[in-house]
């Protein structure tokens, strides 16, 4: 019996991983690309902390890179660029949105996994020369919810503290 419960805590531990695999994965990939290291943030391990212990609006924790001094290939930026965010995608992580502006030159690529009541949510925007991305996992239904009620949201923002 006790095989059984430690069998399943590890491939639940493996599992709550892979997740955090896929993030690391295209962190590292825009490392090696863009020849380039994620800026550290301080105290985002704490920020993190809270909102796994807090879960607002149904979030349950979040992940966050931020780029700076992109080396990017000139002519043909966003093809080339579309290409390589289209690599990255996996089993795990489908492509949901994609967007550019001509006028600021910023791209913005949104992939998801939805799994039952829980969804990971990957949002990665370049300007020029930065590149942030930012990993949500948030409970469907509240985020459903939200996105229904998007005054909601601006509500708990104004709320006295």
């Amino acid at each position: 019996m006790k095989t059984r419960i430690l069998a399943g805590l590890l491939i639940a531990a493996g599992a709550g991983f892979g997740g955090d695999a896929e993030f690391e994965r295209i962190v590292k990939a825009i490392e090696s690309h863009y020849d380039t290291h994620r800026t550290h943030i301080p105290f985002m391990g704490m920020a993190n902390f809270v909102v796994k212990v807090a879960h607002p609006e149904g979030a349950s924790g979040f992940k966050l890179a931020v780029f700076e001094d992109l080396k990017s290939s000139g002519a043909g930026e966003w093809t080339e660029r579309d290409h390589f965010m289209d690599s990255l995608a996996s089993s795990r992580l489908q492509p949901l949105v994609r967007t550019h502006s001509r006028r600021d030159g910023e791209a913005t690529y949104i992939f998801m996994n939805p799994e039952s009541k829980r969804a990971r949510i990957l949002i990665a925007t370049f300007q020029h020369d930065e590149a942030t991305v930012v990993e949500v996992k948030a409970d469907v239904d509240k985020l459903l919810s939200s996105l229904d009620e998007p005054g909601h949201a601006k509500e708990i923002a104004n709320s006295p503290k």
